[in-house]
């Protein structure tokens, strides 16, 4: 009997904790999550939002595209923590480094996805991560990128040109009512990038409530373009469910430049 995905739904996977070392020294938490019957189509790296606001490995569109697309689209889903942030699957070692350091990260990413022979790696950037995508994403593994939100805080006109150069896809999921780029300047901003799509979507806003069905659509359109779109919103099967409890201090506040309580984060000052 078919029961409704919803927000706290997880799907089957095979789910393996994993930790990243990064070359200047540093141990990073994350979760690996595969389809349970089939190789993987494609891979998915996500780079969450802003660590000393909240932003995690379980920011809630990272979470369920790791709770959902291994069964629903056929895709490997690789999320971590960066550099001094904390989750549930722990905190990861060093401390915030305002984008830089983190290059480091996205670099370590990559090369166990590699490592672990992952197909088709595509980043998916959330805010802050979009930044991260921008500066140090552009590497001869990566396929392409997916942008959520992306405030263009850290990222430089040469970063956007170096996407051009390269000739990588490039999307940018942008919100109507966006805290910091909305879809008109996006447009302009992005037009650096000459294969770059950038795509407004109505109501919606910075953190995606709401919307998470949408994004994770226009994701596997892009990424795994064979799965069909919409995803089903109802599941034949076994289904397991997560806690909220672990995350319901951290959601509406999540980007906003407010600190918000919940596991203890480096301060970005």
């Amino acid at each position: 009997m078919s029961a409704a995905i919803r927000a706290m739904s997880i799907l089957p996977a095979r789910r393996t904790d994993i930790e990243l070392h990064t070359a200047d020294g540093l141990t990073l938490v994350g979760e690996l999550a595969v389809p349970p019957d089939r190789p993987p189509v494609a891979t998915l790296i996500c780079l969450h939002p802003l660590p000393t606001h909240g932003g995690m490995m379980d920011s809630h569109v990272l979470r369920k595209a790791a709770w959902r697309l291994p069964a629903l689209a056929g895709l490997a889903v690789l999320r971590f923590n960066t550099r001094g942030t904390s989750s549930v699957r722990g905190t990861s070692e060093g401390s915030f480094d305002h984008a830089e350091g983190e290059r480091f990260d996205v670099a370590a990413a990559i090369e166990f996805a590699e490592f672990a022979e992952l197909p088709q790696l595509w980043l998916l950037g959330w805010s802050f991560g979009t930044d991260l995508v921008l500066r140090h994403g552009c590497d001869p593994a990566v396929r392409g990128a997916v942008l959520l939100s992306p405030p263009l805080r850290f990222a430089s006109d040469a970063d956007l040109a170096t996407w051009s150069a390269s000739g990588k896809p490039v999307t940018a999921l942008v919100p109507e009512f966006d805290d910091y780029l909305r879809p008109a300047e996006a447009v302009e901003r992005f037009a650096a990038i000459d294969q770059a799509e950038v795509i407004g979507v109505d109501g919606a806003k910075h953190l995606w409530v709401g919307q998470a069905e949408r994004v994770l659509d226009e994701v596997v359109r892009r990424v795994a373009p064979q799965t069909p779109v919409p995803l089903p919103t109802t599941w034949d099967g076994p289904m397991e469910f997560g806690d909220s409890s672990a995350y319901a201090d951290r959601t509406v506040a999540a980007f906003s430049d407010v600190p918000v309580t919940g596991p203890a984060q480096r301060s970005a000052d």
